[in-house]
């Protein structure tokens, strides 16, 4: 596997290098700040995102959280709208490049229901029209680069993916990001890297290659096969926020320390200190599913697991995480 190198965009009027090709895809109700930064400390360098945003509810004032702290945190963020209103993207994307994002991503590739059925997400798949305009408007109202994520068309018997990206890429984006599955599959199946191989042949600009990726081997299968040039890593890099780091070492030959029992319980204590901190006794609700997430893969876990979930307030939940970093360090 050969090294990749950083991939250059250019907005319109501005230029930015991603110079780590490992790319840590917005995961809703997961990448906040707080995980961005355990993300950022192990892969210093990678294009993290925020959650998905709702253009239009950014417009009004709402979700404003989500991009607010953008310009404080350490590496490049990005931020992924959604929305089939050119208007009301224009504006979030205004307001998030002054937010301080790196760059601005429009989503057309989410298949959850409530999402596609307002016409956002893969709803723009089946409008490539409307989705070029969205595009073309968006990347002239900012300066920093747009980019766009896909899916493989709507469904296998009626996607034509190489044409909708050509479209993408001549309404102005500077990089897609491409999920080998179609919308109606879902999660479902096995994600298409072959697909992705043959979009990546006919397009000028960087592709990333998203689907069935969860550790290095993976990793480098899928470049091999696509020739993309990078990867973005989703759903599983929940609870495991070494990921990125983890892959982009190990594709450059670097030697990764995983994590080990004690560590993984380290950060999960961690972590539910931060939300607590920043949350309340709310915060203990947000932890749960990161504390069973991360808090696996060692002796003990699952019936550590067990008694987190019914931890009724955050001081019960971390006196059982320090206790059992007690019963690991002895």
């Amino acid at each position: 596997m050969k090294v990749l190198p950083p991939i250059f965009l250019s907005g319109n009027g501005t230029s930015r290098s991603l110079e780590c090709p490992i790319i840590q895809s917005p995961l809703a109700g997961v990448s906040d700040q707080i995980f961005r930064n355990f993300v950022r400390r192990w892969s210093p360098k990678a294009l993290l995102f925020t959650e998905m945003v709702n253009a239009k509810s950014l417009e009004l004032g709402y979700g404003e959280e989500k991009v607010i702290e953008l310009s404080a945190e350490r590496g490049p963020i990005g931020v992924q709208l959604f929305d089939h209103r050119p208007d009301s993207m224009i504006d979030a994307a205004i307001k998030a490049e002054l937010a301080g994002a790196f760059l601005i991503d429009i989503n057309m590739g989410c298949p959850v229901k409530k999402i596609a059925r307002k016409g956002g997400g893969s709803a723009l798949l089946r409008e490539p029209e409307l989705a070029q305009e969205i595009v073309k408007k968006v990347s002239k109202a900012i300066s920093i680069p747009l980019t766009v994520k896909i899916r493989l068309g709507w469904s296998e018997s009626s996607s034509d993916p190489i044409s909708f990206a050509l479209g993408l890429q001549e309404a102005g984006a500077q990089l897609i990001t491409i999920h080998g599955r179609t919308r109606r599959q879902g999660f479902s199946g096995t994600a298409n890297w072959e697909a992705i191989s043959k979009i990546k042949k006919v397009l000028d600009i960087p592709v990333i290659a998203n689907g069935d990726i969860k550790n290095a081997r993976d990793a480098i299968k899928c470049l091999e096969t696509t020739n993309a040039d990078g990867v973005m890593i989703g759903r599983a890099s929940m609870g495991a926020p070494w990921l990125v780091g983890q892959i982009d070492d190990e594709i450059n030959k670097k030697t990764f320390r995983i994590p080990d029992a004690q560590m993984k319980v380290s950060l999960a204590l961690e972590h539910l200190r931060l939300l607590i901190s920043k949350k309340g006794s709310h915060g203990l609700l947000i932890a749960r599913k990161h504390l069973n997430w991360t808090c696996r893969g060692f002796q003990g876990s699952s019936a550590l697991r067990h008694k987190l979930v019914r931890a009724s307030t955050p001081k019960d939940a971390i006196k059982l995480l320090e206790e059992e970093l007690i019963k690991l360090r002895q």
